[in-house]
């Protein structure tokens, strides 16, 4: 391994190591609470070593940001090639879901902050164009993936419901957890929405182009 080499994959492992110390501060401290000095601490670096790697605070969010939209990418396209049957196969998006919820939450929360009141204020344009084209293209995927199971043709309005559904279900169990209020919508619920959609999804509707 030549000298460059090493350094590169130096580099990208110590890039790795802040981004993980980041998202796992994301999720114990919020957005407000997490500090670039206590990502660099929490990684065993000077602060000032971290912005050699990154420039501020949003760039590391942005890659994290963008590292979610890449597992989302991956996940519907391998859904996609599975030979299943449409009821299993909407079922399998569902599971998705909750996969990338019990494996990366930091995703949907990352979501969820585009929401925030000038969450996007110190985000330059062209990041945002990029944000919009990236995740429009997942959401573009799922739309299709949607069409092709239920043969409707509203898959973007399916999509969006799929999506306000599970996101809203996760911010509202989240939310309750924050005030020490139970747990919640549990398993058990979020099975029972997607029991609802899947009957609505799957059931032919004369509206269902409109």
């Amino acid at each position: 391994m030549g000298v460059t080499e090493r350094r590169e994959r130096e580099r990208e492992a110590r890039k790795t190591s802040v981004l993980d110390a980041a998202r796992t501060l994301l999720l114990e401290r919020g957005f407000n609470g997490t500090t670039t000095k206590q990502i660099a601490e929490r990684c065993e670096l000077s602060e000032a070593t971290l912005f050699f790697y990154f420039r501020n605070k949003d760039e590391i969010l942005l890659s994290l940001l963008f590292e979610g939209i890449t597992f989302w990418e991956q996940g519907l396209q391998k859904i996609a090639r599975l030979n299943i049957s449409a009821e299993k196969k909407l079922r399998r998006i569902w599971q998705f879901f909750q996969d990338v919820g019990s494996e990366h939450p930091e995703y949907y929360f990352l979501s969820a902050n585009l929401a925030r009141p000038h969450a996007t204020r110190d985000i330059s344009a062209e990041i945002k164009e990029q944000i919009i084209q990236r995740s429009g293209a997942n959401f573009q995927r799922l739309a299709e993936l949607l069409e092709e199971i239920t043969g409707r043709s509203d898959g973007r309005v399916l999509a969006d419901a799929m999506w306000a559904a599970f996101l809203g279900l996760t911010v509202l169990r989240d939310s309750r957890r924050n005030l020490d209020s139970g747990r919640h919508p549990t398993k058990r619920d979020f099975d029972r929405v997607f029991d609802i959609l899947s009957n609505g999804f799957l059931r032919d509707s004369e509206g269902a182009s409109r």
